[in-house]
Parts: structure tokens; C-alpha cells; sequence
């Protein structure tokens, strides 16, 4: 499998086989894995830990005066509030992962948007986690009427919205200021494209088959681990 686009730069699948795979820490939204594989038949197989995630959803909206919308949020793990983009887990079945975007946008900004494309897609622990982000670009916002706006609970209940200039918002990530990656990579990506007009982007319902749990059916990817397992 590679993924679309011109130019021969890209990652890829790379297939080895899996002896084992046993589930060590089953937690409230992702698990930890432990596999066992083979990586070339010259070595014994390596054993390794990782967070298994069902992925995730990011959205730069940028409105008609080059702002992008910006919500800042406690994280306990890191124990700050950090400047992110709207995001959210891919923890809905058969939910395109464009369609979780929407629902994310509007759950935390009270926002719709008239067009989407594909900003961006990154693997956030790619050493840790299997989780795998789509980042997209949602441009046109508009407010969700009064009446149908979802209540925002826990950390989400207090968070601060706030409008920025996009080079502002650049300057903010290369002078170490915000640091959630879905928003560092959004915004660098978000100018990047800026500089074509964004006529580059992909389409909002591109494939997306480097999310390991969406390359189900890849000739390329790992087999399974024998039943019993």
C-alpha cells in the first residue's frame, strides 16, 4: 500500500509475521497490546508493548478573515492547559471519520462548516500507540442554533474558545507555545497549504488506509495471530 499523492516519498505498510497477540491492560478507552512477532527469520522474535487506540479526529477551522479556531483545554497527564483544535476518538462503528470530525466540531465549538477537505495524516506515538489522526480543514463556519448545542462536561465544561490569526497562531508553535500535536501539525499544515491556495488537499473522503484499524482488508498487512492467541 501506498498512500496517494505525487512524488515517491511515503511510508508504508511492512508486512511481518505475528506469532502471538494478547491483550495485557484492558482501560476505560484503549488497551495495551503485547505482540509477539517475527521481524526477519534471522533473529529470535521481538516482543513489544503498545497502547492500542481506535484513532482519532482533528479539525482546523479557518473562517473567512484567516483566524483558526482555538480551544484550551486541562490535560491531567501533563498536568497544563493547552491550546488544541477540536478533536475527538474515532469511537463511533462504521462512522466516517469526516462525519466524527463534524460531530467533534460541533460537540466542542458550537460550529458547523460549508466545506472539508484532508489537512493532514500523522501517527501521534507511532513508537507506542497504534493511534493514527486525521487532520482536516474546515472552512465556511457556522454556529449551531442555541437549541440543538451539546452540553460540554468535565474538562470540556470550561474550556476557552478563542479566534486567532493564522501567522499568529504559526508564530505561537515555533516559539514552543503550544505543543498538542494535532495543533502544531494542523497549523503548520494549515499554512503550508495556505501558500497554494489550498488547491493540494485531499478531498474530506480521501482514503485514509495507513489507520491500522481501516487496512483491514490490505493484501500487505500483518497476518493474524494463530487462533487461541
Amino acid at each position: 500500500m501506498r498512500p496517494e499523492g505525487g512524488g515517491g516519498l511515503a511510508d508504508e505498510v511492512s508486512r511481518r509475521h505475528l506469532l502471538s497477540s494478547e491483550t495485557v491492560y484492558r482501560g476505560r478507552i484503549w488497551d495495551v497490546v503485547q505482540d509477539r512477532f517475527e521481524y526477519s527469520t534471522d533473529q529470535e522474535p521481538l516482543v513489544r508493548d503498545y497502547i492500542d487506540h481506535p484513532g482519532a479526529v482533528a479539525v482546523v477551522v479557518l473562517d473567512d478573515d484567516g483566524r483558526v479556531l482555538l480551544l484550551n483545554q486541562y490535560r491531567h497527564p501533563v498536568g497544563m492547559t493547552l491550546w488544541e483544535i477540536p478533536a475527538g476518538l474515532l469511537d463511533v462503528d462504521g462512522e466516517p471519520p469526516v462525519d466524527a470530525a463534524a460531530r467533534e466540531l460541533a460537540e466542542e465549538a458550537d460550529l458547523t462548516a460549508a466545506t472539508w477537505h484532508v489537512l493532514a495524516d500523522m501517527f501521534n506515538s507511532p513508537g507506542s500507540s497504534s493511534e493514527a489522526i486525521r487532520i482536516f480543514l474546515a472552512r465556511g463556519p457556522a454556529e449551531v442554533p442555541h437549541g440543538q448545542r451539546h452540553a460540554r462536561t468535565d474538562e470540556e465544561a470550561d474550556m476557552e474558545i478563542r479566534w486567532v490569526p493564522l501567522a499568529e497562531a504559526v508564530d505561537a508553535v515555533l516559539a514552543g507555545r503550544i505543543h498538542n500535536p494535532s495543533a502544531v501539525a494542523g497549523i503548520l499544515a494549515c499554512r503550508a497549504a495556505s501558500s497554494g491556495d489550498f488547491a493540494a488537499l485531499r478531498p474530506a473522503d480521501a482514503p485514509w488506509e495507513a489507520h491500522p484499524k481501516l487496512r483491514a482488508n490490505d493484501p500487505t498487512a500483518a497476518a493474524a495471530p494463530p487462533s487461541g492467541s
